[in-house]
């Protein structure tokens, strides 16, 4: 059995088809779904998809794209909804200074303003980070008792490492398998204990899908991929990944 612990199941092109997304991605092992928000409306989409399918869990927050549009009393609303026990984790939060299409300024004090709530409820963080590594690590540094997970890494392993030394797991995505990615020389470095698998679709459509429209079950290949890099089976990286997931995020 297979986790994918990142998918955005509310956009249209995996929406319209809901059950045919989770049939196809049952078929190919991949069981159980961590739909994650990446503003307030969309946190409320993934919640009732949480509500609606005994397999899917959800997430909410502020995706650092999203900061400044954040309303002023986000957090509350955030916090209300975030005592839902099918709602797993606050997210997805960070930085992303690659496309910055909200100003590094509000950027950090959206993910600060998440990371104290996560602090104060105790749930895990799913945290996004591009082109933001040094302020990523001074953050994540001043609220040490939360813990995570680097969602869709593309960093390096030193990067990795740190993170790891903090507390956190590092996800990979569809890019892991590209022509050329340095993330297998990364990924094959690292403990197999904090490493988690996701799609993040509807994007990043892994290899040999590459440029299509990406599903959740797609995490197989993802997974197959870093049973070739740890020269190990499928059902091992299954068995190990589902475990962390199941860890991270206290999935019954």
């Amino acid at each position: 059995m297979l986790v994918d612990t990142h998918c955005h199941l509310y956009f249209d092109e995996l929406i319209k088809d809901i059950d045919g997304v989770l049939n196809r991605a049952d078929k190919l092992g991949v069981k159980t779904f961590i739909c994650v928000g990446t503003d307030l409306n969309d946190s409320i989409k993934s919640f009732k998809l949480a509500q609606q399918y005994e397999n899917i869990y959800s997430t909410a927050g502020i995706h650092p794209h999203n900061a400044e549009a954040a309303e002023n009393n986000y957090i509350n609303k955030l916090r209300d909804i975030l005592v839902n026990k099918k709602i797993v984790a606050v997210g997805e939060m960070g930085l992303d200074y690659y496309r910055n299409i909200s100003n590094p300024d509000s950027q950090k004090l959206v993910f600060k303003e998440q990371l104290n709530l996560a602090q104060e409820i105790n749930k895990p963080i799913v945290f996004h980070n591009r082109d933001a590594d040094e302020d990523t690590i001074n953050i994540l540094s001043d609220f040490s008792k939360v813990k995570g997970v680097a969602h869709c890494f593309s960093s390096s392993y030193k990067m990795a490492m740190e993170l790891i030394e903090m507390g956190f797991y590092i996800s990979f995505s569809g890019n892991l398998t590209f022509k050329n990615s340095h993330l297998p020389e990364v990924a094959k470095k690292l403990p197999p204990d904090r490493l988690l698998v996701e799609t993040d679709s509807p994007f990043l459509s892994p290899v040999p899908f590459r440029g299509k429209t990406n599903e959740p079950g797609r995490t197989r290949y993802v997974a197959e991929k870093l049973a070739e890099i740890f020269n190990s089976k499928i059902e091992h990286i299954a068995s190990v990944t589902t475990a962390n997931a199941k860890t991270l995020f206290n999935l019954t």
